[in-house]
């Protein structure tokens, strides 16, 4: 059996085999949903543990979908392949927008394309790291 080693192998607890960090559980029928505002504030609670801001402004999150029965997918990606907590990451976003009202499942994906660069930052996070 061919195994590439990915998230999983190295941090299990916070990643599925395939990868995926997951979180919350499905709405009840009938149960108001999110909208993207919520969820994004949601992450915004996220901070990178050697960085004074929140994921989201620091562009690592590239897509947010969220569906009619509050299932919500996300895309991310980490500033560096080698950063320290590259497997804990993607599980706090993925509790962070399961905390939401109005969210349900919850699925986190990491990607590494395209690369992050410092031009995804917000200007707010710009700012705050004096990058302006």
């Amino acid at each position: 059996m061919n195994h590439e080693l990915g998230l999983h192998d190295f941090m299990p607890g916070a990643v599925g085999p395939d990868g995926m960090a997951r979180a919350g559980s499905p709405l009840p029928p009938g149960a108001k949903v999110a909208d993207e505002a919520v969820v994004i504030e949601a992450i915004k609670t996220v901070y990178d543990p050697e960085i004074p801001v929140n994921l989201y402004d620091l562009g690592l999150i590239y897509d947010l979908e969220i569906f009619d029965d509050g299932t919500v997918k996300i895309e991310m990606t980490l500033t560096a392949p080698a950063c320290p907590v590259a497997g804990e990451i993607p599980k706090m976003v993925a509790d962070a927008a399961a905390g939401a009202d109005g969210v349900g499942e919850v699925e986190v994906r990491l990607v590494w394309d395209p690369p992050w660069t410092k031009a995804r930052m917000s200007d707010e996070a710009r700012l705050i790291l004096d990058m302006f």
